[in-house]
C-alpha cells in the first residue's frame, strides 16, 4: 500500500498541475492579471502563492521547516510579473522543486516528521496537506479560467450534458487497477 501512495501522490499533483497548464493554455495575458476587484487575486497572483508555496515547502524537505525563513507569504499576493511567461516560468519552477524532491522519497521516509511553522507532520500528512492546498488553489484558476472564456473554454473534465457517453464509454471496458489518470 505504501509503495502504491507515493505513486498515487505522484499522480495527484501531476494532474492538478496539468489543470492548471491547460487552464494557461485557454488564456490570453490579459486575463492572466485580470481581477474582479482589489480583493480578489488573478491568475497571475494564485499562481505566484502557489509556486511560492512549493519553493518553501519542497526545499530541504526533510531537514527544514517548511516555512523558510526567505519565503515573504504576503508578497505572494502582490503582482510583481509583467507577462504571462514569467508567471508560467514560476508555476514550473515550484513544479520543479516538487517533484524532484517527492521522486526522492521512499517507503521508509513516509512516517518521518517534517515540520511546517514548527507543527510536525508525518511525510504522508504533509504531502496530503500540500495535495489539498494545492487543489484549492487550482479549482479557484480553473474556475476563473472558465469565467474569463465562458463558452470558449475547453472543459478540463468531462463537458456539460456529456455524462452519459462518458460513463457508457468506462462501463463498456473491464475493471482494472489504475489511477484514474491513466486514462487522461
Amino acid at each position: 500500500m505504501i509503495n502504491s501512495y507515493l505513486t498515487s501522490a505522484q499522480k495527484q499533483f501531476k494532474y492538478y498541475k496539468s489543470l492548471g497548464d491547460n487552464t494557461f493554455k485557454q488564456l490570453n495575458e490579459e486575463q492572466f492579471f485580470w481581477q474582479a476587484g482589489e480583493e480578489s487575486n488573478s491568475i497571475a497572483i494564485i499562481t505566484k502563492h502557489i509556486a511560492g508555496n512549493m519553493l518553501s515547502r519542497w526545499t530541504n524537505f526533510l531537514s527544514e521547516d517548511g516555512e523558510k525563513d526567505w519565503r515573504n507569504r504576503d508578497d505572494e499576493f502582490v503582482n510583481s510579473f509583467t507577462t504571462k511567461e514569467e508567471v508560467v516560468a514560476y508555476w514550473e519552477q515550484g513544479w520543479s522543486r516538487l517533484f524532484a524532491t517527492i521522486d526522492t522519497l521512499t517507503e521508509a521516509d513516509l512516517e518521518k516528521i517534517v515540520y511546517i511553522r514548527n507543527h510536525g507532520h508525518t511525510v504522508t500528512e504533509a504531502i496530503n496537506r500540500q495535495l489539498c492546498h494545492y487543489a484549492y488553489h487550482i479549482g479557484q484558476l480553473v474556475f476563473l479560467g472558465k469565467m474569463l472564456q465562458n463558452e470558449k473554454w475547453t472543459s478540463l473534465s468531462i463537458p456539460k450534458n456529456a455524462s452519459n457517453q462518458y460513463n457508457a464509454e468506462k462501463f463498456s471496458k473491464e475493471k482494472k487497477r489504475n489511477h484514474f489518470t491513466d486514462d487522461l
